[in-house]
């Protein structure tokens, strides 16, 4: 069985994630390492870093990693966004990698003019900067397939080949998908067959040698509707049995996933109940 997990909070100390992680029984977390709506970080102190990483021991995780701020946009066409950005992503490699996170989840923003292609290269570019500034440790950068809302790039595999490509920094990049995204981006997975088709099309672009991690949410809208709407596991458009394909794929058995359903007012509440139902695809 996969390694399995939540993005959880890090309210009140980055140890509380690892922390809660372990009650519920994940083998994995996912976390920011600043709050994602803001620029600015508070400072990552020596307490901070020792307390997280006792408290990934201690739960016995097997894997952490972080997502990169909302507000962090690579392909913009926009000199100052984009330079603040790409300084923004050096904190948060930096960040990460003191924390012992072996990655950061982006996603590859979007060009506001609509030029995909140009938007692809200021990505690569943008990489290639932010590395260049960041610390030996520093984490790598997981590019998140996307649902293509908002003229966001990543909602095709290609995407995500073509900044790989196209990057000086390739070997510290990886990829990260997530099953809401992909299914609302145009590729099916229901069924064993679209499953196959579509894991095939990734294979044949980015390669399962660059899959870090995914993300299991299901989607609150339909195929294709390039609409990011997540939505806990069986209860949306997609269906358990894509989940069952998902974690009975031999390639994906040493992979992290994480869900990120939505956080009802309890918060964690419905975390340990998606959990159970992952478990039960996987024949757990």
């Amino acid at each position: 069985m996969p390694p399995l997990g939540a993005h959880l909070s890090i309210s009140g100390g980055y140890h509380n994630a690892p922390d809660a992680a372990g009650e519920m029984g994940m083998d994995c977390v996912q976390i920011f390492t600043k709050n994602n709506n803001q620029w600015r970080a508070k400072k990552l102190t020596d307490e901070d870093v020792e307390l997280f990483k006792a408290s990934v021991e201690k739960a016995g995780l097997s894997h952490t990693c972080s997502h990169s701020s909302y507000l962090i946009n690579p392909a913009s066409p926009d000199d100052e966004l984009w330079q603040k950005s790409i300084a923004a992503l050096t904190v948060e490699v930096d960040r990460a990698g003191a924390l012992g996170c072996p990655g950061v989840v982006l996603h590859p923003g979007s060009p506001k003019d609509g030029d995909e292609d140009k938007g692809l290269t200021r990505v690569a570019n943008g990489l290639d900067a932010a590395f260049e500034d960041a610390a030996e440790d520093a984490a790598e950068v997981w590019l998140e397939a996307t649902a293509g809302q908002g003229k966001h790039l990543g909602y095709k595999f290609e995407h995500l080949a073509e900044i790989i490509d196209r990057a000086d920094c390739a070997d510290r990049l990886g990829v990260c998908i997530d099953t809401c995204h992909i299914f609302a981006a145009g590729y099916p997975i229901q069924t064993a067959d679209e499953y196959a088709e579509t894991m095939r099309q990734f294979g044949d672009t980015v390669g399962f040698g660059k899959l870090r991690a995914l993300h299991l949410n299901d989607s609150k809208k339909p195929l294709g509707s390039r609409v990011d709407r997540h939505e806990h596991i069986g209860e949306g458009e997609i269906g358990e049995d894509a989940f069952a394909h998902v974690l009975t794929d031999p390639r994906l058995a040493d992979v992290p996933m994480y869900l990120e359903t939505p956080k009802d007012k309890d918060g964690t509440a419905m975390d340990p109940v998606n959990l159970a139902t992952l478990r039960r695809l996987a024949g757990g």
